[in-house]
């Protein structure tokens, strides 16, 4: 049998029979990740230095403390965001019981980009067991030395049957951020250096719409820079392109920064700052249409990893309230049931 296949059936056998399910398990995987990070702290900042030459403060502030931070909350919620969410009942249903129950999925998987590879990687994983998954998780083949780390050391702080499979590195990505510095002309930075895999922080002027660098997620350190004529050009352009992951607007004018929130869309958006909005387990992080469906972060993530079941459980001997709804019809029947049907949230009772 393919290797693979075998590791898909052991997961689907495991969650079937239930274990992923409670409370209790869930917890124990989550503190699992806990321990993960709390006790390779350092091998993280060695791999994430070596990957993409983070210094330690970003490390810990832009990768590790996110991580950890959404498994605290996690913890701290779980029971709460199980629970059954009780939903309005109109008059028709004053007698019944109402409710979304979160169900896990079953198996799900999450692959990961290279450019924030621990925070990408962690965070999702939150939310896909806290919502009682199992999973298969793919780290990103580009950042070596991370993807090295989760697939042969976060699997002894998980449950044996959460595997990890990887691939091998290649110098894809440098080439194709290489690539693109010929695009416009280089203001500021330019320098590579193969080697290391190492691009300087780059600035690119006189850039076209139609070069490749405006073409697609940059996922290195280049900005390129096009000149417009006006905030209506400004927006006119974001909006006749597909939607973007993030939108950051910088202005001296809080009216104009308001304004390109209100006439644009984006999977989120930043107000003279930029990437913070991920620092929050408060707000979900996500794109939009072409840049990404699902969001998470916090109860986001649990949601996103969880079949949202819509449930109504009638009491029996309630026919003679039903039978409004059979032949033979008649006008008044229809107004009875029209009214009844509203949505009105009351809280009133049939008597």
């Amino acid at each position: 049998m393919d290797p693979f296949e075998d590791t898909l059936r052991r997961l689907r056998e495991a969650f079937h029979t239930g274990r992923t399910r409670s409370a209790e398990f869930r917890a124990a995987q989550l503190r699992g990740l806990g321990r993960f990070l709390q006790e390779n702290k350092q091998l993280l900042h060695d791999a994430l230095a070596q990957d993409l030459h983070k210094s330690a403060f970003e490390s810990e502030l832009s990768e590790v403390a996110i991580s950890q931070g959404e498994i605290t909350l996690a913890l701290r919620n779980l029971r709460a965001w199980m629970k059954d969410e009780r939903v309005p009942k109109n008059l028709a249903t004053q007698l019944d019981s109402t409710f979304i129950r979160k169900e896990p999925f079953g198996l799900v998987l999450i692959i990961a980009p290279w450019n924030y590879p621990l925070n990408l990687t962690l965070v999702p994983l939150v939310g896909a067991l806290a919502a009682g998954n199992c999973v298969v998780l793919k780290p990103s083949e580009i950042s070596k030395s991370i993807e090295k780390v989760l697939a042969e050391v976060l699997p002894r702080y998980l449950d044996e049957s959460s595997p990890n499979l990887g691939r091998i590195i290649n110098q894809k990505q440098f080439q194709r951020l290489r690539a693109l510095l010929g695009c416009g002309h280089v203001a500021i930075g330019g320098q590579s250096d193969e080697s290391d895999r190492y691009i300087a922080p780059t600035v690119l002027v006189d850039v076209q719409e139609t070069e490749p660098v405006m073409q697609e997620e940059i996922f290195g350190p280049i900005l390129p820079i096009l000149n417009v004529r006006s905030v209506d050009e400004a927006i006119e352009f974001i909006n006749r392109r597909e939607k973007p992951l993030a939108l950051y607007a910088f202005s001296n004018s809080s009216q104009v920064v308001k304004r390109v929130l209100t006439q644009t869309s984006s999977g989120g958006f930043c107000g003279n700052d930029g990437f913070m909005h991920m620092t929050l387990a408060s707000l979900p992080f996500g794109g939009v249409g072409a840049s990404g469906m699902g969001r998470y972060h916090g109860k986001f993530s649990f949601d996103t990893f969880s079949h949202h079941r819509a449930c109504l459980l009638r009491r029996p001997g309630m026919e003679k309230l039903n039978a409004l709804r059979y032949p033979p019809h008649s006008p008044r029947r229809l107004r009875v049931l029209l009214v009844a049907m509203e949505a009105r949230g009351c809280s009133c009772t049939l008597l």
